[in-house]
């Protein structure tokens, strides 16, 4: 039964990005527990994730409880999950790949929103992470010098928001309803965002 699940969830987990590497999935939780419906959570760690159109180097995270409908596998059905559940964890995302996420026609708006924000320009022309700070770059042309920002990420009330480093300029991203941002920092050469959500199958 354990197996099932663990398969059904994989598949599940999959089927809600677009690509996804590697991922290694720990069910926590008793076999009881589990005929009756429910477990005490999931670990997972996946490496190499594409959400949305937005490539994540690596994405932990280790859920509430879960409840689940256990009848339809044991027919060899599909996974159900019809009830809401918490998940707390981390995602760290790569300049390059913020960079090819953020020229995506899903993700553009929100890029040239922090142009607009931050560089004073319509639409931004490049995102890198370089000396423990995230730079932003407009496209530049002939008759314009190109315009270069270098932020730090900060949380925000349940936010994520970019602060140029000399505390004249911010942006702040939207806000899903769902999902809290506590804390947001550059580290090895890569954005880390931790948070909590709530995941609503």
């Amino acid at each position: 039964m354990l197996q099932l699940l663990a398969a059904g969830l994989q598949v599940w987990i999959k089927q809600q990005c677009d690509a996804v590497d590697q991922l290694e999935l720990q069910l926590h939780g008793s076999a009881l527990q589990l005929l009756r419906g429910r477990l005490e959570g999931v670990s997972l760690v996946a490496i190499g994730v594409e959400f949305a159109g937005l490539p994540i180097e690596r994405v932990e995270l280790r859920s509430g409880p879960i409840q689940v409908q256990t009848g339809p596998l044991l027919k060899g059905q599909g996974l159900r999950l019809d009830h809401p559940f918490a998940v707390r964890g981390q995602v760290h995302f790569s300049g390059p790949g913020l960079d090819r996420g953020l020229g995506d026609r899903r993700w553009r708006p929100l890029a040239d929103g922090l142009a607009q924000d931050l560089l004073d320009v319509p639409s931004l022309g490049e995102l890198g992470i370089s000396d423990g700070v995230l730079v932003l770059a407009s496209g530049g042309r002939n008759d314009q010098p190109k315009r270069e920002l270098a932020t730090r990420p900060e949380a925000v009330k349940g936010a994520l928001e970019l602060h140029s480093l000399d505390g004249q300029k911010h942006s702040r991203l939207p806000a899903d309803p769902n999902i809290r941002i506590e804390r947001a920092s550059i580290a090895a050469g890569q954005l880390e965002i931790h948070g909590e959500a709530q995941v609503c199958p």
